[in-house]
């Protein structure tokens, strides 16, 4: 049976808006990214067969395929060639399971899976304020309509219908944010994250953790809707970054002299109610651990996006996860959440994370757009 194996993983520190990182054109700051991959692992470059980047805002200095644009930016060869996928938030996890597919078909045999956002110049929403504008339709025509009604579709909304449905307060979602922050900040002052991390512009650290927040100033902010629960707080940062993981076959691993680093154990994709959007790593992550034959007390650490802090405590309360070994090093509540380079960035903190606790199994989640999400679980070698 074939086999997909990690054999590298880089993050750019992740900026926060109008931070460090906010002047970096994104083809810069994935090139970057790209450029330290291929340097830290010792590949060929010439020998990658593709490069499957994830970019949600594809507008502006996003657009024209920021993949190729970025690789050959990074002064890598032209031989290569490299395209830019949307699965919304998920879409640099999803690159990660569409390398992974390419090594284990047996048709390409090195992939690099990345992904970029850079929030502070193109801004989530770009291309649907471009469309009004130009007096363009909304992307739901008549027979989404038809089937689901002129209800709002947002992620906002679907954060409040979550606190709802699992009886989340707001000071339990503040309590997890907190946390959050807490974690976050510990693990960049103890340098968790620097062997991870290929500092761009004099930024060698994340932006985003705030260790003095307090309780009081989170109670003190109000909520993103009249009458809810979420709040700035309790939502993910906006944010810059890049990421990005190479992933290698049994056959470039011995011709390329590489060293394995993860195995690739399964890689799953759910759908879940739209109307709710951030649903889906529930059903998704039943779904892998029973397609891998393992149960959530195999799995050492976890890595599920905080888009908002309902997303994480509804799916510890559903799966019974280990709070302690789930974001063990906070997450996007703290960290930041740059859209496309988030998946690659999880992963790369997921690899990281097991290597420098000796875990053997790690599991990645996150909710996306349309209410879908992805599942990768990993075991490191």
């Amino acid at each position: 049976m074939a086999e997909a194996y990690i054999v590298g993983a880089v993050r750019t520190p992740v900026g926060k808006k109008k931070g460090g990182l906010s002047a970096v054109h994104p083809t810069d700051l994935a090139a970057h990214t790209l450029q330290a991959l291929v340097e830290r692992t010792g590949v060929d470059p010439s020998a990658v067969d593709d490069v499957i980047m994830g970019c949600v805002m594809q507008f502006g200095p996003q657009s024209m395929d920021i993949a190729r644009n970025a690789w050959l930016s990074a002064g890598l060869p032209e031989n290569v060639a490299g395209v830019t996928i949307d699965r919304q938030c998920g879409s640099s996890q999803q690159a990660i399971h569409f390398a992974a597919q390419g090594v284990l078909s047996g048709t390409q045999d090195l992939v690099v899976a990345a992904g970029v956002e850079s929030m502070s110049i193109v801004p989530m929403g770009s291309t649907i304020t471009a469309a009004l504008e130009k007096g363009m339709p909304l992307p739901f025509g008549d027979r989404w309509v038809e089937r689901y009604g002129t209800q709002e579709i947002s992620q906002f909304r679907g954060a409040e219908l979550m606190c709802e449905k699992w009886d989340l307060s707001r000071d339990e979602l503040e309590r997890f944010a907190y946390e959050s922050h807490q974690r976050a900040a510990k693990a960049v002052a103890n340098g968790y994250f620097k062997e991870q991390i290929a500092p761009v512009n004099g930024v060698e650290d994340d932006e985003g953790p705030r260790p003095d927040t307090t309780l009081e100033k989170m109670a003190g902010l109000k909520t993103l809707r009249e009458g809810g629960r979420i709040t700035a707080a309790t939502s993910s940062q906006i944010s810059d970054g890049s990421g990005a993981v190479l992933i290698a076959s049994e056959r470039a691993v011995r011709e390329h002299g590489l060293v394995p680093r993860a195995r690739i154990v399964t890689l799953t994709l759910t759908g879940d109610d739209p109307v709710y959007m951030l649903t889906a790593p529930i059903p998704a992550t039943k779904k892998a651990l029973a397609k891998a034959g393992l149960g959530i007390d195999d799995i050492d650490v976890v890595e599920i996006n905080e888009a908002f802090a309902p997303v994480p405590l509804a799916w510890l309360k559903e799966i019974g996860a280990d709070p302690a070994r789930t974001n063990p090093n906070g997450g996007a509540i703290a960290l930041g959440h740059p859209l496309g380079g988030t998946g690659a960035i999880l992963m790369t903190k997921l690899l990281h994370e097991l290597e420098r606790t000796g875990g053997r199994y790690g599991l990645q989640t996150m909710c996306e757009g349309g209410g879908q999400a992805n599942v990768t679980i990993i075991e490191r070698l």
